[in-house]
């Protein structure tokens, strides 16, 4: 019996993919629940399992264009799993022992002869071997342009300021070895952003709102998107309910994101929904950058390097570590002084970061 490999449904809006890669080969026998297909769509990557055991032929190569429901190969249901086959351990062979044979007497060493070098000629260079190409993957295709339209779309503007990290890094130094023993995750910069981001939210909530038509919706509640760095590209993770969550909680919720992010395990539902987005481009090394907006969302947060710099204090120079923030916003429904307004918000909670504890 010949069972379809077809490609599973990876989402209502999700038509088309990409056979990222087989784990087998033709002809190879898999049994079931095995892995033997990944398909990357323009949203996450979808992996199908061997419903059945059997002998697999494979119809579609990896790096073919698919579509939801196409046959891509099939499994032979009838075929048997070969037995494996045990080497033959060869007989022992027993050598002869012959006398040892007398070293050869050395003989005077010949006059060394020098003689020139040829040069070898150069080697032209193939083409072929200054570039390679291959095709977008769709989750690169969808970046591309769902960047793109965001460019065409919003009318994008960007402010900037600068935080004092101090607070942050001796907070996060003297409660560090305790927040590990309990919750079993570290305490990171990204759970001071987002309970930051939550609060100049709240504190101005003309940030929080998206286009749709010709309609401002305004939103309630706090989804916050955090960019993670893949192989394949940019994903954005949304945390839920962040105005609820500890710091332990936002913290473990960033591990499980980026693991699942990394095996390529993240669910359409992981991606949709935020309502803000914070993107780190410091881990990087970036010391300053104009983040681009993820649509419908009116605002993104961008966090950059902590370099230590020289800045008035009290009317005397000190040496600081600091990071300059970034906030690109939707011209077309947030002011300019709203902007401001709500980065400033966020600088004060992180330079006093107490603030976040008791909601001040």
């Amino acid at each position: 019996m010949s069972l379809e490999i077809k490609i599973p449904a990876a989402g209502e809006s999700v038509t088309s993919g990409q056979i990222a890669k087989w784990h087998c080969a033709d002809g190879a026998f898999v049994k079931q629940g095995d892995i033997i297909i990944t398909v990357d769509t323009d949203k996450v990557a979808a992996e199908v399992t061997a419903e059945a055991s059997g002998k697999v032929t494979i119809l579609k190569p990896a790096g073919a264009d698919v579509t939801i429901g196409e046959v891509v190969g099939s499994i032979d249901t009838s075929a048997v799993e070969a037995a494996p086959v045990k080497a033959e351990t060869p007989p022992a062979r027993v050598e002869e022992v012959k006398p040892a044979a007398e070293p050869p007497k050395a003989k005077p060493a010949a006059p060394a002869v020098v003689a020139p070098v040829s040069q070898p000629e150069p080697v032209p260079l193939d083409p072929s071997s200054r570039e390679t190409r291959k095709r977008m993957s769709p989750l690169r295709r969808k970046i591309a342009d769902h960047l793109v339209a965001a460019q065409h779309t919003a009318a994008i503007l960007t402010t900037f300021n600068e935080c004092d990290m101090s607070a942050v890094m001796e907070l996060r130094s003297q409660l560090q070895e305790s927040f590990v023993a309990k919750h079993g995750v570290k305490l990171g910069f990204m759970s001071f952003f987002v309970k930051a981001v939550v609060e100049a939210l709240k504190a101005v909530p003309q940030i929080n709102v998206r286009v749709e038509g010709e309609e401002i919706v305004s939103q309630h509640y706090f989804d916050v998107g955090v960019a993670v760095g893949t192989e394949k590209g940019l994903v954005v993770p949304v945390i839920r309910g962040a105005d609820e969550k500890s710091f332990a909680q936002i913290e473990q919720d960033i591990i499980a994101y980026a693991t699942k992010a990394k095996n390529g395990q993240l669910a359409i539902s992981d991606l949709t929904g935020g309502v803000f987005t914070i993107s780190n481009g410091g881990v990087y090394g970036s010391m300053l950058s104009t983040p681009i907006i993820n649509p419908p969302q009116s605002a993104i947060l961008g966090m950059h390097s902590i370099l230590q710099r020289p800045i008035a204090v009290n009317g005397e120079v000190k040496i600081r570590p600091m990071m300059y923030l970034a906030l690109s916003y939707d011209h077309r429904v947030v002011d300019g002084k709203e902007a401001v307004t709500f980065l400033v918000r966020v600088k004060e909670c992180i330079e006093n970061p107490a603030r976040l504890l008791v909601g001040a």
